[in-house]
């Protein structure tokens, strides 16, 4: 992706909210199905994820699995929140 799209991309997501939190269940089916349904529709999306689902795993391979699972880009893992677009 084109570094000018990214910018313009991340500075849009810093107006948004978070519309899922991934809690102690992780990355769950149902988790994925519904992020698919929130991408369609926004194309552009922002995730928090909880301490708790972690799990021993690093918050950036958490976020990959997402990317990877909903086939979206990772535009951005700042803190605990992850931004997805597709």
């Amino acid at each position: 992706m084109e570094k000018e799209k990214l910018y313009r991309l991340k500075a849009e997501a810093n107006q948004l909210s978070p519309i899922l939190n991934i809690g102690k269940n992780g990355v769950t089916d149902a988790l994925i199905e519904e992020l698919n349904k929130q991408i369609k529709a926004n194309r552009l999306v922002k995730v928090r994820v909880l301490k708790s689902a972690e799990d021993g795993k690093d918050l950036k391979d958490i976020a990959e699995e997402i990317a990877a699972a909903t086939k979206s880009n990772l535009i951005e893992v700042r803190g605990r929140t992850v931004v997805l677009y597709k």
